[in-house]
């Protein structure tokens, strides 16, 4: 089961991608190299930081190929998309869900704890999107939007709870599956996100060579014109009083 909602989840980030990669005029290159970073991003960053080999896009290249097809499906039948949105949450709801399970294993599989289990499942669930937000040249939608990271961490929470405590793997797919999910378009529905934080600074120009160094040096130079400045006025005075 797991294997079929990761390719749904692999098929809807490449999909998305496409989009983003299409909003920014990227050629047909571009458009897949997207949508494969977005779709394998989170696990190949996974993978590297807990020294997990071989990839599973290395070791399974069908994966691959299903992720560039899915990117230039998106291009010849982008007029579409639009009614599409509503199903692009729901698969993209499932794909969170599937990554950050499939994680989580990944982590436990490897015999590390629960905190190391979190930080899988979230990197990969969202570093997939963070690299395409990045590479499209706007604010990852992961730090602003609904909640999706805070997902991750729940599934992860979840899934780890019910393997130790009740030592069926399958069950706790299942139930951490469904919950993942529903808490995901339940945010996504009533627009539920974490707070944020925003601080507004007063608007300033801020010197290119204002360094501490080249700061001193144009106090000096501020200083010398000034007593300059003294020195001739009181010349100027001097020569008035004596009626010069």
């Amino acid at each position: 089961m797991l294997s079929v909602l990761y390719v749904i989840g692999i098929t809807a980030e490449a999909m998305t991608a496409a989009l983003a990669a299409g909003r920014q005029r990227m050629d047909i290159f571009g458009v897949m190299m997207i949508a494969a970073v977005t779709a394998f991003g989170g696990g190949v960053v996974r993978d590297v930081l807990l020294d997990h080999y071989p990839m599973r896009w290395v070791a399974e290249p069908i994966y691959l190929m299903i992720v560039l097809a899915a990117a230039l499906l998106t291009v010849l039948a982008s007029f579409l998309m639009d009614y599409f949105r509503t199903i692009f949450l729901v698969l993209d709801a499932i794909g969170l869900s599937a990554f950050s399970v499939l994680g989580t294993q990944v982590a436990m599989s490897l015999g590390h704890g629960l905190l190391i289990a979190i930080v899988a499942a979230v990197v990969t669930g969202v570093f997939g999107g963070i690299l395409r937000d990045i590479f499209c040249d706007r604010v990852p939608l992961v730090f602003s939007e609904e909640l999706y990271a805070s997902v991750a961490i729940v599934a992860a929470c979840l899934y780890f709870g019910l393997v130790t405590f009740t030592g069926s793997t399958q069950l706790a797919v299942m139930v951490t599956l469904v919950v993942a999910i529903v808490l995901r378009l339940l945010a996504i529905y009533y627009n539920i996100s974490l707070p944020v934080f925003e601080y507004q600074d007063k608007e300033y120009q801020r010197d290119p060579a204002g360094r501490l160094t080249l700061w001193v040096l144009n106090k000096a130079g501020v200083r010398r014109r000034v007593r300059k400045k003294r020195t001739i006025t009181n010349r100027r005075e001097n020569r008035r009083d004596r009626g010069e």
